[in-house]
C-alpha cells in the first residue's frame, strides 16, 4: 500500500513506522496530536478513485496528512460505495489502533456519509456507523467528517 505526504514525496518506510516516527517527532516538540482517518470517493466514468487520509491534528497548531489512492473499475451502487470508503478507513484504523493507544494519542474515523436524509450518501449511515462503533472507534459524520469531506475529498477531485 503506498503512502504520500500532501506534498506528493512519497513514503518509503511502512506506514506504521511513519506513523509512530510523526507521533514521536511531534511528542518531542511538545505538540499534543489527535488523529482522524478518512475515505473519499469520486465517480469519473468508468472509474472510481478513493483516497484515505491519516490527519495528524497538532492541538492548536495546524495539521498534516499522509495519503493513500487507488482507482478501480468495479461497477458499485451509492450505498456500495459509501460501506467500501468505510472499510477502508477501518482498515488502516485497525493497523494503527494500537500504536496510538500506546502512545495516547486519540482516533476518530471519518465517514463521508451526509447525516441529512435528502442525500444520496444518507442511505448508508446507519450501516457505516454501526460498523465503525462495533469496532470500537470513535465515528464522525458530515458535517464533522473533514478528514473524509474536506482532505480526502481534496485528493479525488
Amino acid at each position: 500500500m503506498a503512502w504520500k505526504k500532501f506534498s506528493g514525496e512519497i513514503i518509503q518506510t511502512p506506514i506504521l513506522e511513519e506513523v509512530e516516527a510523526a507521533i514521536e517527532r511531534e511528542t518531542a516538540l511538545g505538540n499534543k496530536l489527535k488523529v482522524c482517518i478518512g475515505t473519499d470517493s469520486q465517480v469519473k466514468g468508468s472509474v472510481t478513485d478513493f483516497a484515505t487520509v491519516i490527519v495528524f491534528i497538532r492541538e492548536a497548531r495546524g495539521a498534516f496528512m499522509f495519503i493513500h489512492q487507488e482507482r478501480t473499475s468495479q461497477k458499485m451502487t451509492i450505498k456500495e460505495r459509501m460501506l467500501n470508503e468505510v472499510q477502508k478507513s477501518i482498515d488502516i484504523a485497525y493497523q494503527l489502533c494500537d500504536l496510538l493507544d500506546l502512545y495516547e494519542v486519540e482516533l476518530e474515523v471519518h465517514a463521508d456519509i451526509n447525516t441529512n436524509p435528502m442525500f444520496k450518501s444518507n442511505q448508508a449511515l446507519h450501516e457505516a456507523m454501526g460498523y465503525i462503533l462495533s469496532m470500537g472507534f470513535v465515528f464522525k459524520a458530515k458535517p464533522e467528517a473533514f478528514a473524509s469531506s474536506c482532505c480526502a475529498n481534496k485528493m479525488v477531485q
